[in-house]
This record gives structure tokens, sequence and C-alpha cells, in this order.
């Protein structure tokens, strides 16, 4: 009589056991989710303005984390969400706030140096000398031919603010390769 007692007791706890169980399941998946969406996340390229680095449909990951410890600086690949555009862009930081930034002849110069960028391709057009203004950020794709960017060279465009940046661009998951990094000035 006892084990039959016992028995019972046991079938059932097993439903509660279940249920208890499911419901962790459920909150971590939720947590992982919270977790994921906050401080990484995925996005993809879409066109041609950061070959020969990126190509159209490549898939990265993107880390929002460092973005509460560090600001983008000069070389780092990011992803902006311009509510102009309506859409996000990934670019290429050429200069940060303060600097003066020069066109000539297709080479870049960020205050009268001229920017050593082996991971580009194409050419791009003459632009004056502009000033980046505070909180905000110079930044270009790496195909600099002409109409296959919308960067900052751009005056519909121009220098993009610190905040609309939504994260590094950490590397490519599809195909799996590093993002090219600029030499050291």
């Amino acid at each position: 009589m006892s084990n039959e007692i016992l028995e019972r007791s046991q079938l059932m706890k097993r439903p509660k056991s279940e249920f208890w169980g499911w419901v962790r399941f459920i909150l971590l998946l939720a947590l992982a989710f919270i977790l994921i969406n906050n401080m990484i996340g995925l996005t993809r390229v879409s066109g041609n303005s950061m070959n020969p680095t990126l190509q159209s449909s490549n898939i990265l990951l993107m880390n929002k984390v460092s973005l509460f410890f560090k600001t983008p600086k000069y070389g780092d690949v990011i992803v902006i969400k311009d509510e102009r555009l309506g859409f996000s862009i990934i670019k290429r930081v050429i200069a940060v706030q303060g600097d003066r930034v020069l066109i000539r002849a297709g080479v870049i110069y960020v205050n009268e140096t001229p920017l050593p960028e082996l991971y580009t391709a194409g050419k791009s057009e003459d632009m004056d000398v502009q000033t980046i203004p505070s909180g905000h950020l110079f930044v270009v794709g790496d195909n600099r031919n002409l109409g296959e960017s919308k960067d900052s060279r751009d005056p519909s465009l121009g220098p993009v603010h610190i905040k609309d940046v939504k994260g590094f661009a950490a590397f490519s998951l599809f195909p799996m390769h590093r993002i090219a990094e600029p030499l050291d000035l």
C-alpha cells in the first residue's frame, strides 16, 4: 500500500515539475533574446558601397555593447540608423569631431595627412575641406566610385551624429571573414 501511495505522489509531482521546467525554459529563452537583441545583432549588407571589404548580402555580426564604453574611431566599420533614409547603412569612419577632411585627386586627407587605404576600390571625387562638428563622424563606403556609396561626402547626408550609430560591424558571418582594418597612421 505504501508503494502505491508513493507512486501516485510521484505521478502527481511530474506535471508540476514539467510545468516549471517549461516556465524556466521560456524565461531563459526570453532573457537570451533580450540580451542578443540589445548587446549584439545581425545585419545584412545591401548594395555595393562597401566593396571590396563587404559584398551585397553578407551577414554581419554587430557589436552593440562597445558603444557603452567607447566612441567610434578612425577605421571602424559601423552600422548607422539614418532616419532620413529610413534604413541602416554600413560605413567606415574616416574622421571624428574636430578633424578636417579634404579630398584631392582621389586621395582623402585627414588633418593634412593622406590616408593609406589599401582596402578601397575606385577613386573619390574632389571635395573641399570640411571640419567635422562636435558629436559627429565622417563616414564613407570602401567603394569610392561616384554614385556607389551614400555617405558623408554627399551633402544630403553629411557627417553623421554619434547617437545614430547602432553598433560596430564585428565580422562577417556569411561568408565568414574578418573585416579589413586600415593601416595605422
